[in-house]
């Protein structure tokens, strides 16, 4: 299963697709919202979740999911947040707070996902 990663902090990006690497799925990494726009609108693209950061430099994540369920509508879509009490998520879309334990990120992305 292919995750959309997107991240600006290089090292927390690094750390989340080893991670994810580790579990079994295929991490794409984006460093923004306008690098991740242009990989989910790519129709030879499969992507299984995009998970994205709240805080994005070029766009809130929040926007970047709205605009990702436009084009992939049942695309599910794992927020990640230092800010996780403060964030209203849009039903059927799903949370981690940040920072999170490998254990928690395993857990969060296979209650989405299943086993890869």
């Amino acid at each position: 299963m292919h995750l959309l990663v997107v991240e600006d902090d290089d090292i927390v990006r690094m750390l989340m697709v080893e991670v994810l690497d580790e579990l079994g799925y295929k991490a794409i990494e984006a460093q923004d919202a306008t690098s991740a726009l242009r990989i989910l609108e790519d129709p030879g693209q499969p992507l299984a979740l995009l998970m994205t950061d709240v805080g994005l430099p070029d766009m809130r994540g929040e926007e970047l999911a709205a605009r990702a369920r436009v084009l992939r509508p049942l695309l599910p879509v794992l927020f990640a947040s230092g800010y996780a009490e403060s964030l209203n998520v849009p039903e059927g879309m799903h949370m981690i707070g940040k920072p999170f334990s490998i254990e928690q990120l395993r857990d969060k992305v296979v209650g989405i996902l299943g086993t890869p």
